[in-house]
């Protein structure tokens, strides 16, 4: 009597891309993605990564993760940067350009490519749910899981993202030391110190310099929030407030800062790949307006890629945070789910206990979580003790690189490409 049952599917294989502006610990969740994909040999075949995110994918690009070795994808998790690369390259409306769309699809098919695992922020998380949906249209069956990331901590619905600790750690550090500095001298030289922080639309990183200070009259004395608009007389006049009282004034400001009407202190015009404003940086407009009023020396500094590559100084909770998404998109889409996202579920902040969850990318594409208005405090110019509830455990630990004779060692991918299949170049 023949066996009624069903052959096992073969393996298929999966394609990883990582998308935007890279974190101290995007490649630890590449990291925690391979090892874990490669625990399940009869369902991935092989990891490909996009080289230089999704334009791996709509240029047939890629990169085939198989020929790396275990200890080079080990070491990723404590390497900077994006090690395939990423881009700033938002795919089209469906409405609008869908062919981008079935060429991905038409990609995947060629390569027997079954999971797409794409590492990123909100229009990242927007681009998987609708290949997810192309997919469906096309009649190609294809998991996708998205795998958060962002500097800026303005995911929805997880309790932070992957990313941020670290950048938040950085900028509590440097704003603690700069002001140290700055105190020492401000007898006679600098009364004014600005950091100028990322943070577009969410003041989540300049909240973070406020960790900095503990206690009264500690720096920063001001924090610039965009969720606040911004008020000129009322800045220079705590500034002024702050160099009698203590003698100095340190300054955090987001570059996302706008006034009353909405503009940007620091828009410079034009637009970049996302379509945003173009920025030009507010740290200076700000510490040259303390100056035209009062008289007081200055000095400004920009954290900008400092802030989101010290993995020299990266929060242990962050590393271990990332590393646990990577792992549970693989299982996530094991088990079957689709067109989700792992998310990091806080069960307590003291002591700091979290879990790993899920929610649909249906809920997240396109969505920016604010800094809360109880976040900030009623002047509008510090963190609140809830802020710091938040904000303290995220930076938590440390977890250093190995040093090699002073500098840390970090490890650099073979790369192999994977063999072409189709001869139809895309211009994207």
């Amino acid at each position: 009597m023949k066996s009624t049952k069903s052959a096992p599917a073969a393996p298929r294989n999966a394609f990883y891309a990582q998308s935007g502006g890279v974190t101290a610990v995007i490649n630890a969740s590449a990291c925690g993605l391979i090892e874990t994909a490669r625990k399940y040999p009869k369902v991935i075949a092989k990891v490909y990564a996009g080289r230089h995110g999704i334009l791996g994918a709509l240029t047939e690009d890629m990169i085939d993760t198989s020929k790396e070795s275990h200890a080079t994808i080990r070491g990723l998790r404590h390497t900077p940067g994006g090690a395939f690369g990423s881009a700033r390259y938002k795919l089209a409306g469906l409405d609008k350009n869908r062919a981008q769309y079935e060429r991905l699809i038409e990609i995947f098919r060629a390569h027997n490519i079954g999971y797409f695992f794409y590492n990123g922020g909100n229009d990242s998380m927007d681009t998987a749910h609708k290949v997810s949906l192309v997919g469906t249209e096309l009649h190609y069956p294809i998991t996708c899981i998205g795998v958060p990331k962002t500097v800026d901590n303005d995911l929805p619905i997880t309790d932070c993202c992957p990313g941020f600790g670290s950048a938040a750690k950085y900028i509590a550090v440097s704003t603690r030391e700069a002001a140290l500095d700055v105190l020492s001298m401000a007898r006679t030289s600098t009364k004014v110190f600005v950091l100028e922080v990322m943070g577009r639309h969410a003041g989540w990183i300049a909240a973070a310099g406020g960790l900095a200070g503990s206690k009264s009259g500690d720096a920063p004395h001001i924090i610039l929030f965009p969720e606040i608009a911004f008020n000129r007389e009322r800045f220079l006049a705590k500034v002024k407030i702050s160099v009698e009282k203590f003698g100095y004034c340190v300054i955090v400001v987001s570059e996302g800062v706008r006034d009353a009407r909405g503009k940007f202190l620091a828009e410079a015009g034009g637009k970049d790949a996302f379509g945003h404003a173009q920025l030009g940086g507010v740290g200076p407009v700000v510490a040259q307006m303390t100056q035209a009023a009062f008289g007081y020396k200055f000095h400004w500094a920009v954290a900008d890629y400092l802030q989101r590559s010290a993995r020299h100084i990266a929060s242990k909770i962050d590393v271990a945070q990332a590393y646990a998404v990577g792992c549970a998109a693989v299982e996530l889409a094991i088990r079957g789910r689709n067109a989700v996202m792992p998310t990091i579920v806080r069960k307590s902040s003291q002591p700091y206990r979290w879990d790993i969850g899920e929610a649909p990318l249906s809920k997240i594409a396109n969505q920016e979580k604010k800094l809360p208005r109880r976040f900030i405090t009623a002047d509008g110019f510090g963190i609140t003790n809830a802020a710091r509830e938040y904000l303290l455990p995220l930076i938590g630990g440390e977890d250093y690189p190995p040093y090699t004779r002073g500098l840390p060692n970090y490890v650099q991918l073979k790369g192999v490409a994977v063999l072409k299949l189709l001869n139809k170049p895309f211009v994207v």
